[in-house]
């Protein structure tokens, strides 16, 4: 990502920045955006027209047409994972405070005690 640094420009009671030419044809930004204010800083976004999405099927058929290079999975044969036993389960640890030596008592008993 390129980081651009914009005037803000006085446009009557308002402010304003004017967004660079290559910007507004990257993102096929028109007449108007949609802004979000975020906890990070502002986002503006184009509105996109309903219906640029594509289909589930044109999806699938897109997906179909790419050829497919599997050739990056080859890496993780050497992770050591085919050594784990997966069917024996594992240890439980326990996190939480230790078992008490003593019962607890119940709340009733605690106002009976009274």
């Amino acid at each position: 990502m390129e980081i651009t640094h914009l005037k803000v420009a006085r446009i009557g009671n308002s402010r304003g920045v004017r967004i660079p030419a290559t910007t507004l044809e990257r993102y096929r930004i028109g007449d108007s955006v949609i802004m979000e204010e975020r906890a990070e800083g502002i986002l503006l976004r184009p509105i996109r027209a309903v219906g640029t999405k594509l289909s589930w099927e044109d999806t699938a058929r897109a997906m179909a047409d790419e050829p497919e290079n599997w050739s990056a999975w080859d890496e993780v044969l050497s992770d050591g994972l085919e050594q784990i036993p997966w069917d024996s389960p594992l240890p439980v640890k326990r996190v939480a405070e230790k078992k008490r030596a003593y019962p607890a008592r119940s709340p009733a008993a605690k106002r009976s005690k009274k």
